[in-house]
């Protein structure tokens, strides 16, 4: 009804202007609906631009085309049917729907992947407000260690008076979580400790070779505070090289991946008391526990490698590395416990030794005497001891001695392997495992006692030969 009364009133705006109007209806460019009304003139054969009426006319067209399609948005707003819906040319296009639908899919992915989004980011800002409290709690737990580690030096010029700090090289612990640990440890007056292991003086009656017929309990001397420190190796040098000396005495926490630090102290009370005088940082890591102190430098050998190399304590360089032949190396021919401890180096009153396996060897321990200055073998001999079937070894006179278990609170040593003979032997030795994780065990000739790593404690042994 509004149609045909717009319809009317625009055949009487222009009667007097032509004979005929018509009204067409269609879409726009835009798909809206517009009206369009035509009068064809009586008398003019072309529009001029300047024809008197000619553009009023045509505003006045506009303006009643975009009165009626807003009259007819609001009848569709109201729920009427409107022209549009009664005419096919008000119809959709077809191609519309599908668009719409995939728009619509491709924003539901968008919000979906904006939530996903939303939920990482909170998972990562937990994560790191979890790692802010851990690295607060670790700062703290060094701080406090090292505040009980290094307590402050006694006053006076007396004999035992602390070196100054001043003149120490600061000690950075690596960058590692610690943790407080507990264990049983036997308090020793130090009387009976120079009684009866006499540090750097052995007794008249063991001097000489011999074979070991007796290893005594075994007296701490320091204890690692850190997980670092759960295996290890501590030594002394029995033929040291100035300006070093017997009493100085070395460390390594061999837990990690990337072993370098090694550890200088004055003497073994420093190193109960629990801070060094020096670190060194080795040029290469080292791997497991078969270090050794002798003539001077560190003997060990580097990680990943069957090779065996010489650190010089003076110079803190590498002086010399050698590989060793066929030997088995990072888990290949280890000790019974592992720990990667495929080449093993001794020393004891003959010189140098390396202890290891080859594919050869069928996993049997070999032996091989090494120049202390070129690592150059001097000779080798093959044992018929499995080297997994033993804890660890050492050597006394020439003579290979091995431990029966590295957990066992009464172990015993069980084989011995006399070089000079070529010949093994079983043994029945007791030997205590206190601490119940043995991870290192060398020989020093000069002090006649066994040093030993035992699950964070560094022990001794006091051991007795025979003359026979």
């Amino acid at each position: 009804m509004l149609g045909v009364w717009l319809l009317l009133w625009g055949s009487a705006a222009l009667r007097g202007r032509a004979d005929t109007a018509f009204l067409r209806r269609a879409h726009d460019s835009s798909g809206r609906c517009t009206y369009s009304f035509t009068v064809a003139s009586p008398v003019e054969a072309a529009c001029p631009e300047a024809a008197d009426g000619v553009p009023e006319l045509r505003a006045e067209l506009a303006a009643l085309a975009a009165r009626l399609s807003r009259l007819e948005s609001r009848e569709r707003g109201a729920g009427g049917s409107g022209p549009r819906g009664a005419e096919p040319g008000g119809a959709r296009d077809p191609q519309q729907g599908p668009a719409a639908a995939r728009m619509e899919a491709a924003y539901g992915e968008l919000l979906r992947a904006k939530a996903r989004l939303e939920e990482e980011k909170g998972r990562l800002e937990r994560e790191k407000e979890e790692l802010g409290r851990r690295l607060e709690s670790s700062a703290q737990e060094i701080t406090r260690l090292r505040a009980a580690r290094c307590p402050p030096g006694r006053e006076g010029p007396g004999r035992d008076t602390l070196r100054a700090p001043a003149k120490a090289p600061r000690w950075e612990p690596q960058p590692l979580s610690y943790q407080e640990l507990q264990s049983e440890r036997s308090e020793v007056p130090v009387s009976r400790l120079l009684d009866e292991t006499a540090l750097g003086r052995p007794g008249q009656e063991d001097s000489g070779c011999g074979r070991l017929v007796w290893v005594g309990e075994p007296v701490v001397f320091g204890r690692a505070d850190s997980i670092a420190g759960k295996y290890g190796v501590w030594m002394k040098d029995p033929e040291p090289v100035a300006p070093f000396t017997r009493d100085n005495t070395w460390r390594v926490d061999t837990v990690g991946t990337e072993v370098r630090q090694l550890f200088q102290y004055e003497e073994a009370e420093q190193l109960a008391r629990g801070y060094p005088a020096k670190v060194h940082i080795l040029p290469r890591p080292l791997e497991s526990t078969g270090a050794v102190i002798y003539r001077g430098g560190l003997f060990f050998q580097p990680r990943h490698s069957r090779s065996v190399a010489r650190y010089d304590l003076r110079g803190e360089t590498i002086t010399a590395e050698r590989e060793i032949p066929g030997a088995g190396y990072h888990g290949q021919y280890p000790y019974s416990w592992g720990g990667y401890t495929d080449i093993d180096l001794a020393v004891d009153e003959t010189g140098l030794w390396v202890i290891y396996s080859t594919e050869k060897a069928r996993g049997a321990i070999v032996l091989s005497k090494l120049d202390p200055e070129t690592l150059e073998i001097r000779q080798t001999w093959e044992t018929n001891i499995r080297k997994r079937g033993v804890a660890n070894s050492f050597l006394i006179c020439g003579t290979l001695y091995t431990v029966s278990s590295y957990s066992a609170p009464n172990a015993t040593i069980n084989f011995a392997y006399d070089t000079a003979t070529g010949s093994s032997r079983a043994l029945s030795i007791p030997f205590e495992n206190r601490f119940r994780y043995l991870s290192m065990l060398d020989y020093n000739p000069a002090e006649r006692q066994l040093f030993a790593w035992d699950s964070f404690n560094m022990v001794t042994y006091p051991v007795r030969l025979s003359r026979e």
